[in-house]
């Protein structure tokens, strides 16, 4: 007997065994996609792991549904990744493989229902519903339950579909579909019969219409200025598409369909014409000096010190070597301005990879890898594009990497970029390097002790200095009554100078919405939502109440839903509300926001940042978004509305998150030749964080710090590991979670803290409390996630726990 051992994309622990017959354990490799029975009706996209002859104990291997693939879709080395990052974060491999394969490649098993001809059909005994159904499969062989809602006009129409499998009137099966669809360009080209002159002319003395004539006209001019084949699109853009259709059906015009690529780029510069600075040269230098005895490489420059300009020169020495570059970013913000400098200079050698492609644009790219293709020897991505299938990995360069966007929180796995680049880049003993303004301490600590080698870039690129930074005291501001709205007096006055001279400002506010919170005055009463611990946040533009946490909204109330009063007021401020208050002050300026609510869309990020780039934007007012890796040479100025918002957050990384978007959002400015000046609102201007910002003492936040990370224990001196129960009966999350801390902390020789609620202690009807163990490097980790391990599978054999959900965190951040 012959058998396979697979995944499944499920959150289960272990991995199946499934019969296949000798002819299928011949063909079948590591790294093809099976589809397989599971449970009573499902099938799944299933990976191969391995195959061998050795039949399951514990259950009957069932027989495979169908091989999907020919060759592997998965690599080795990918398939190992996997496992360690299972492994290291404490999550199932299932969960890691649906994860990391685009979703067009995990088949969907959908259900698929027939009309069953064998039954005698008696229409007197049918409801509406019932009818209506059959009647539409009289007309056709199978309906989706897609197509039987969208009949009936309902969303459950599982009971009517159940009645009639009970009846014996349907039949259901469950089927695979495959998702991914290529790409077609319809071309066009005259028939054979009209290759010569004589017939060609025949043809148009013969033709009737005058747009028929002037199609073909239009064809061979079109094929005198361009020697690859006509489009379609290119005549239909032009004429009629219902006259082209008519020459086709005469079988004047031929059509024929070519397979193409979604994304594809140009080049228009050459690398070789790049010219570094003295100070970039010196680090480019260093690091390639760095990179042959360290495989991680620091680099720590400024803002505007022309980072990428060095990233091009060491992406192109790896192509001289023909091996492949993972350019990571931590936002898709970031890619558009990356995508166009880096075709600028590589072409069609750049692939895109990141959630806002569809399905088949992400399939294009791994396929690309998967063929080792020249379209693909340069990847920009989210961390998702991590997981892809490279063949021959040189460097991973993962730009502003202290950002906490690289650390994927929901779902699992919960990795860290970063740690899981370090370990990818060690299988294809390729190198990374690491970029950052701000360096994350746990990085810049590396560094220093020698793990990780540091060159540091410490002038502009223009050597333009950097910006000047004002601190506004937002409480004597208001005493002295120098505010309008949210705005300082000396902020208003700089937009306006800014705005006068045709340059452009950046306004910070990491807060979207109109306001946060909408008060009743008579008996403070605030709208929350019933799904979350959170109050509902105003939108003024859709006039709304939302919840930014379960998409909950309500229309805004006209009065208290407590006692009926109209006097409410909003709290605090958002983008929304910056924006509006700046269309009254400056109703000439063409003001824009961008934040979630504005970018959802898949270029949505692309036309704003190209509108403010092509000076089209004046204002442009945004959330965190702003603050990383953008490059425009005409802003002058940055505002941050108010810096106290990101100080006094309940976090052991607040002040360093803090310091890092602040210096940041104050990079945007004066990346031209002009000095740029930086405008920060704050009720605390002596704070540390905030005069450590004003001075850009990056070394001043580092030390200080690192302090107090070694006195409580905290990153880089201890791992952190968080447990998050979730459930929707409080008691029982209480009890359960006093279980786990309890049974932790007899077993654990080191600080567990908790059960403690979050901040947001109920999300989507679910109560919240987490656990929190500090891990010293000194423990051995392996070991001590054996015994969590152990103590959770105690835990799931608990009856009256089974409902609480844990979710792990490994390297909490």
């Amino acid at each position: 007997m012959f058998f396979i051992e697979v995944v499944l994309p499920l959150a289960v622990a272990k991995t199946f065994t499934y019969q296949v017959s000798q002819a299928e354990y011949a063909f079948v490799q590591q790294g093809m996609r099976v589809a397989v029975p599971f449970g009573k009706t499902k099938i799944y996209t299933a990976l191969i792991l391995n195959k061998h002859q050795q039949e399951p104990l514990l259950y009957q291997a069932k027989e495979i549904h169908q091989i999907l693939d020919t060759a592997p879709v998965v690599t080795s080395i990918q398939i190992q990744h996997w496992q360690w990052i299972s492994e290291y974060y404490m999550c199932s491999l299932g969960k890691v493989f649906k994860c990391a394969l685009p979703s067009a490649l995990l088949l969907e098993s959908e259900t698929i229902i027939y009309s069953n001809q064998s039954a005698e059909n008696s229409q007197d005994q049918l409801t509406d519903d019932e009818f209506l159904i059959l009647e539409a499969l009289s007309f056709q062989t199978q309906l989706k339950i897609e197509d039987v809602a969208s009949i009936l006009h309902k969303k459950n129409v599982l009971p009517v579909v159940q009645i009639l499998i009970q009846k014996q009137l349907i039949s259901v099966k469950e089927e695979l579909q495959e998702l991914f669809k290529p790409k077609l360009i319809k071309y066009i080209k005259l028939h054979d019969n009209y290759a010569t002159e004589t017939a060609l002319s025949e043809l148009l003395d013969t033709l009737k219409g005058a747009k028929q004539k002037e199609i073909i006209l239009y064809y061979f001019q079109l094929k005198s200025t361009q020697k690859k084949p006509i489009a379609a699109s290119q005549i239909t853009h032009v004429l009629p598409a219902s006259t082209l259709k008519t020459l086709v059906e005469k079988n004047i015009f031929e059509e024929y369909y070519v397979q193409e690529d979604r994304v594809s780029f140009t080049s228009s510069n050459n690398v070789n014409n790049l010219l570094l600075s003295t100070a970039q040269q010196k680090a480019y230098e260093e690091i390639g000096n760095n990179f042959q005895n360290k495989n991680a490489v620091l680099l720590h420059g400024i803002t505007a010190s022309g980072k990428t300009e060095i990233y091009i020169k060491l992406i192109n020495d790896c192509l001289l070597q023909n091996k492949q570059v993972l350019f990571l970013v931590p936002e898709i913000a970031l890619t558009t301005q990356l995508v166009s400098r880096l075709t600028a200079y590589f072409g069609n050698l750049v692939s895109v990879f990141h959630s806002k492609y569809s399905n088949n644009e992400r399939v294009e790219v791994w396929n690309n890898l998967l063929a080792n293709s020249d379209k693909s020897k340069i990847i920009i991505g989210a961390r998702s594009a991590l997981f892809l299938p490279f063949q021959d990995l040189g460097l991973i360069i993962i730009d502003e990497e202290h950002e906490p966007s690289f650390k994927q929180t929901d779902p699992a796995p919960r990795y860290h970029t970063r740690d899981a680049a370090m370990v990818l880049a060690s299988s294809y003993k390729s190198k990374v390097l690491l970029g950052s303004a701000t360096p994350s301490i746990e990085t810049y600590y590396n560094a220093l002790s020698g793990k990780y080698g540091l060159v540091t870039l410490s002038e502009r690129y223009s050597k333009t200095p950097l910006p000047e930074i004002v601190l506004v005291d937002l409480k004597d501001a208001y005493f002295r009554k120098k505010m309008t709205g949210h705005f300082s007096s000396l902020l208003l006055d700089e937009i306006a100078q800014s705005l006068g001279l045709g340059e452009q400002v950046i306004l910070f506010q990491n807060r979207r919405g109109f306001a946060p919170v909408l008060e009743c005055i008579t008996c403070g009463h605030v709208p929350q939502c019933p799904n979350c611990d959170v109050s509902l946040t105003y939108h003024k533009f859709k006039n709304q109440l939302r919840c930014h946490y379960c998409g909950y909204a309500i229309a805004k109330p006209t009065n208290c839903h407590v006692c009926a009063s109209v006097d409410l007021s909003t709290k605090g401020f958002g983008t929304e509300q910056i924006e509006l208050e700046l269309a009254e002050l400056f109703p000439n300026a063409n003001i824009k926001r961008m934040d979630q609510d504005t970018t959802r869309g898949k270029n949505s990020f692309e036309n704003l940042i190209h509108a403010f780039k092509n000076r089209e934007i004046d204002v442009l007012v945004g959330t965190q978004m702003l603050a990383k890796g953008l490059d425009f040479d005409n802003v002058s100025l940055v505002g941050i509305m108010n810096a106290d918002n990101m100080l006094y957050y309940p976090d052991f990384r607040a002040f360093e998150r803090s310091y890092q978007m602040m210096t940041q959002v104050s990079g945007r400015a004066g990346r031209g030749e002009k000095q740029g000046k930086v405008v920060i609102q704050t009720y605390n201007p002596l704070h540390n964080i905030i005069q450590q910002v004003s001075n850009q003492d990056y070394l001043g936040m580092y030390k200080e710090q690192l302090y107090e990370r070694q006195i409580f224990k905290y990153p880089p001196y201890c791992r952190l590991v968080k447990f998050t129960l979730k459930n929707r009966d409080y008691e029982k999350l209480k009890e359960a979670s006093f279980w786990l801390y309890n049974v932790l902390k007899q077993h654990l020789d080191i600080p567990v803290l908790g059960p403690e609620e979050p901040a947001v202690s109920k999300i989507r009807n679910e109560y919240i409390r987490t656990i929190l163990i500090k891990l010293p490097y000194s423990n051995q980790l392996i070991v001590t996630k054996k015994t969590i391990q152990k103590i959770l599978n105690s835990f799931e054999t608990i009856s009256q726990y089974k409902s609480v959900k844990i979710a792990i965190n490994v390297d909490f951040y």
